[in-house]
């Protein structure tokens, strides 16, 4: 049987449909404060939800002994609990079916030997990603069990920045196989895109920050920040240390946002004009004229989010923006690598 073959990539694009589906209903229980409903972790009986009143009490009093509840949500009815239950269990499920969807074709293609050498190797680096984003998602929720009812945002971009890790390896992979042969193009250029690869991935932690610090619901104006409110306390720019400022302080990191969300721009522009000086293949004017397209909506996305408030659907909307600017700047720089 012909190894790497469409089944194997149909496998692997699977799974960045998933993944992808995961981060969007990831973000929406995060914008819905859902994410320390369930303070417990049972891998495999945690995957049925409350089946009747009872289970739903259970569930509803172990919530009542964690910070969230006692400091927040004292006024929440079980009623109120079911709603923010369900968008974690939903985040969940959809988890454990992505290890599912990994780990069981791939033990199907490895007995069959479908797989060549380089594309097990590969797969086992997932499954490695798969189970470590798992970690990391148990270990963002335990900071919000303690103290504070809230999770830590550097967990919180942890969380999210892996998800988006695993996700452009993935479609990585399956790139690979669909494409085994690729343009020789001159380093530099293909330098360039790498450095607009690694400053998106800092903005993306950093968009993970604002979340996390809720930084997104002051400073509501564009392009100035303008001084704000947050939860009735006014928010100051000045923190001592100044750094931290600039890693948690709500000012800070939603200034360092704006800032980089600029510099992505710039630096696609540039990739963009520099395309014009050499010749390019079908697919590589593709990712080129994508990355035009989606980071200008993205930017657009990025200043509706912070002047109407945050929404949840348009929070989410701009999360799914950053992950198909990502996808096509995966693409792009896979399409002039070698």
């Amino acid at each position: 049987m012909k190894k790497d073959n469409k089944k194997v990539i149909y496998w692997l694009l699977t799974g960045c449909v998933l993944i992808f589906i995961m981060v969007v209903i990831g973000g929406i229980t995060r914008l819905t404060h859902s994410g320390l409903s369930i303070s417990n972790y049972k891998l495999i009986s945690g995957t049925i939800p409350p089946m009747n009143e009872v289970e739903w009490q259970e569930a509803f009093d172990l919530y009542k002994q964690y910070p969230e509840y006692q400091k927040l949500n004292t006024h929440f009815t079980l009623e109120d609990f079911k709603d923010i239950y369900f968008w974690e269990w939903l985040h969940r499920f959809i988890g454990r079916m992505i290890g599912l969807v990994f780990f069981i074709p791939f033990v199907y293609f490895l007995v069959t030997k479908q797989l060549s050498k380089p594309t097990i190797k590969k797969a086992l680096i997932l499954l490695g990603l798969g189970a470590f984003q798992g970690f990391l998602g148990w270990y963002m929720v335990k900071s919000g069990l303690v103290d504070r009812p809230d999770v830590s945002h550097y967990r919180l971009a942890a969380h999210l920045t892996t998800a988006f890790i695993t996700f452009a390896y993935t479609f990585w992979v399956a790139m690979d196989l669909a494409f085994p042969n690729s343009k020789h193009i001159d380093r530099s250029y293909r330098n360039l895109i790498r450095t607009g690869y690694a400053i998106l991935l800092i903005q993306i932690i950093y968009g993970a920050f604002v979340a996390g610090l809720d930084a997104g619901f002051i400073h509501n104006h564009w392009p100035m920040m303008s001084e704000g409110k947050f939860m009735h306390e006014t928010v100051y720019i000045e923190q001592s240390p100044l750094y931290k400022n600039f890693i948690e302080g709500k000012s800070g990191v939603q200034f360092v946002h704006r800032m980089l969300a600029y510099v992505v721009v710039i630096f696609i522009l540039i990739i963009w004009k520099k395309s014009k000086q050499i010749t390019l293949t079908h697919f590589q004017k593709m990712g080129i004229q994508a990355l035009l397209i989606l980071v200008a909506l993205q930017f657009l996305l990025g200043v509706l989010t912070i002047m109407l408030q945050v929404p949840v659907w348009l929070g989410i909307a701009h999360q799914m923006g950053a992950f198909f600017l990502l996808t096509a700047m995966t693409f792009t720089l896979h399409r002039f690598s070698k």
